[in-house]
Formats: C-alpha cells, structure tokens, sequence
C-alpha cells in the first residue's frame, strides 16, 4: 500500500486515488483489464459518472489504455512510474470532472433559461437566432468548431439583463475549455452526428424563450444537458457498443 497521501478535493480523485493503490499493490500486471466500470462503481459506492472520471484522470497520468469496444488496460504499474507521494503532483487538483461540471450546468443555466425567459429582448432573441444559424452551417461543413454552441448558451444568460449570471455561466465554459479531462474524454467521440440532436434541442430552447415561457425553458434546458450527458457518456464508452445508459435515466431534481 502506498504511503497515505493528502486527501483529494473531487470525488472523481478520491475514486482514482483508490484505483491507484489498488494498482500499485500489483493487483494486477501489465497488460491486464481492469474490472468493468458497473463493478468499480458498486464496490466503491458511487456512480458509474465517477468512475469513468476516475479512469480519464489513470489515462492522463499514463497508467491505463483506453481500448474501444474492449475495456481499460493497464499499460504501466504506479511502482514503474511514479514514486510514491508523486500521484499528488500528478494530478490537477483544480480540474473538474466533466460529468460532474455537466451537472453544474445542468441546474444553474436550467434556471437561468427559465429567467431568461421572463426578460430576453428582441436584440436577445436575434444573438440566439443568430448562434444557431452559425452552429448549423458549422454541422453542414462538418466544421469541428464549437464555438456557437457556447456563443448561443451565452446569449441566453446575457438575456437576464444580469451580469453575474453571465459570469457563472461563462466561467463554467471557460473551465471546460481549460480542462485537461474534458479534452480527454473527447479524444474518445469521434461520432458527430450527436451534434444535430443538440441542434434540435437549442431550438427548442430558442422556442420557449421567445414565446416568454420560463417553465418551458426551464425544462428543454434541463432535457437538453441531460441529453449531452447521456450523449458523452454513451460515445465515450470503451467496453460495449451497447451501453444501456442507465446512470441518468432518472433524474435527481424534480423540475
């Protein structure tokens, strides 16, 4: 067993912290596979979001190997690697886990699409319309860009007229742009057929906002990010093409 290291800040680390020992014990050899991520997730008692983070973070620090349609190898034990104590330098104590920054997401812009609703402007409403005719150009293109995705979540937190709103939400967004883990996670989705889908959804959005509908909003915001979670977590599945996508198939806020 390793020698007892500070305790992480994120869960997502805690539950890689765990995985870390457990390979360091040499529980397992080079080249085996690790159990599937539905038995981590009940052994430790969290959910299979957590420990998808977890295994992103063992990725980042060179341990395991992602293998598509098969599981998660282990390519390098900790001993081989990292001396001990180093895991803590290791790893990105400030970096969110992307599931869990979509759930953040997922409750503070439900709302404020809700109270955009009750304030957007035609000029508001025109920024809106505007990022998803960019956004649809960028799906026919094929354009990789993502830019009016975030320009368009923007525009409606700038339509509450309030500014520390528009902060949280850009912050959230700056995060995801900065973060080492979500980049991770992406390397695995090279699908982008999802993209018409969440097109379809900020429509809807667009739609309930404009008819000045806060509980409409509220609601195909929270179905739309519920969707993209549902979307990552399914594209980025590495053991079975079939992944039953249970995690969120209930949600924990009644909206």
């Amino acid at each position: 067993m390793i020698e007892t290291l500070t305790k992480p800040k994120r869960l997502y680390q805690e539950i890689g912290l765990k995985l870390y020992e457990e390979l360091s014990d040499s529980r397992f050899s080079v080249g085996d596979k690790l159990p599937p991520e539905r038995d981590i997730a009940e052994n430790l008692g969290v959910s299979r979001a957590v420990v998808r983070e977890a295994l992103i973070m063992l990725e980042l620090m060179g341990l395991v190997e992602v293998r598509k349609g098969s599981g998660i190898y282990l390519i390098k034990q900790p001993t081989e690697s990292l001396p001990k104590k180093e895991f803590e330098s290791s790893v990105d104590k400030n970096d969110v886990g992307p599931f869990e920054m979509m759930q953040a997401r997922q409750l503070l812009e439900s709302h404020v699409a809700e109270f955009a609703a009750t304030q957007a402007t035609k000029k508001d409403i025109m920024k809106m319309r505007n990022a998803l005719e960019l956004e649809k150009q960028n799906i026919e293109e094929t354009d990789n860009n993502h830019d009016a995705d975030k320009l368009f979540h923007l525009a409606i937190a700038e339509a509450t007229q309030n500014s520390v709103l528009v902060d949280l939400v850009e912050n959230l967004w700056e995060r995801r742009e900065k973060s080492p883990m979500w980049k991770q996670l992406h390397r695995h989705i090279i699908d982008q057929t999802y993209r018409k889908q969440w097109l379809v959804d900020h429509e809807d959005i667009l739609l309930a906002i404009q008819q000045k509908k806060p509980d409409a909003a509220r609601n195909a915001m929270w179905r739309h990010l519920e969707n993209v979670k549902d979307t990552l977590l399914l594209l980025s599945e590495h053991q079975s093409p079939n992944f039953d996508g249970y995690l969120f198939s209930s949600n924990p806020v009644q909206i």
